[in-house]
């Protein structure tokens, strides 16, 4: 059993964001988010979370609704990584990587050696281990953000949910970022913007517009021209890597549907 999303709807401010959306992660899985701007995906991975309730339809982790279980009890299955995190206290690499146990202690009560381990183990992975003493505003943009998943590690999840992980990073951090990500053996999660590293590094990808799933499958199966024209409003040139590889995406232009139609 897994998470899993069933015909899930939310409004805000009198707008439907979500319309009775239906999504379940594969375990072990990556599975990336698409969509324009405004098409859901936050909402939907805040939903999966449980930061948000859905007005209609239901989130279930392991069969059982979501809302039945405590927030403490989420997060030691859940970990959620936003797009960026600040902090005006001066926290080493170590501290935030420490507050990933928080789920896993009761209040005020001193770490344990397994806490201890699971931080260890979390900064090993994400080669962090030598920053540790490292202040965290001292840290490059794709820095923090490795720091941000070895905190999710620590909480040991089995889920881990990112929102748009790699806005704001360079070409050379996006693609170290995706490559830790999707070589952690947990049901991952992923709202993306760029459909090339979509593409690359997730094993399924679904596609949201105005609120709803408007395409889901294999890269090659859902990352069409016809999608992007209709989706994005871009003409654009789908073409594999290789005969039977992922598809690559060649964008020409921005599609003015009114007086331009496709061959």
């Amino acid at each position: 059993m897994t998470l899993s999303a069933d015909r899930v709807s939310r409004t805000a401010a009198g707008q439907l964001i979500l319309d009775g959306v239906s999504f379940t992660p594969a375990p072990g899985s990556v599975t990336g988010l698409l969509g324009p701007n405004g098409s859901g995906k936050s909402t939907l991975l805040r939903l999966l979370a449980g930061v948000l309730t859905p007005a209609s339809g239901v989130v279930t982790l392991d069969g059982r609704p979501l809302r039945e279980f405590s927030r403490r009890a989420v997060a030691r299955r859940l970990a959620v990584v936003e797009q960026q995190a600040d902090t005006q206290t001066e926290l080493t690499v170590l501290d935030v990587v420490r507050l990933g146990r928080v789920p896993h202690r009761r209040a005020w009560t001193p770490s344990t050696p397994a806490d201890e381990q699971a931080v260890r183990a979390a900064l090993d992975r994400t080669g962090l281990t030598e920053r540790a003493d490292r202040l965290w505003h001292t840290l490059s943009g794709g820095e923090r953000q490795r720091v941000q998943i070895a905190r999710a590690l620590a909480q040991e999840p089995r889920e881990l949910l990112l929102d748009e992980p790699t806005n704001h990073l360079d070409i050379q951090h996006q693609l170290d970022l995706l490559t830790l990500v999707t070589e952690l053996p947990v049901t991952t999660v992923i709202a993306l913007h760029d459909l090339n590293l979509a593409a690359m590094y997730c094993d399924v990808l679904v596609v949201l517009n105005e609120g709803r799933v408007v395409a889901a499958g294999s890269p090659a199966e859902v990352v069409t021209e016809e999608l992007i024209a209709e989706v994005y409003g871009v003409r654009a040139a789908v073409t594999p890597d290789a005969p039977g590889d992922r598809p690559h995406v060649r964008f020409l232009g921005t599609l003015r549907r009114d007086i331009v139609r496709l061959p």
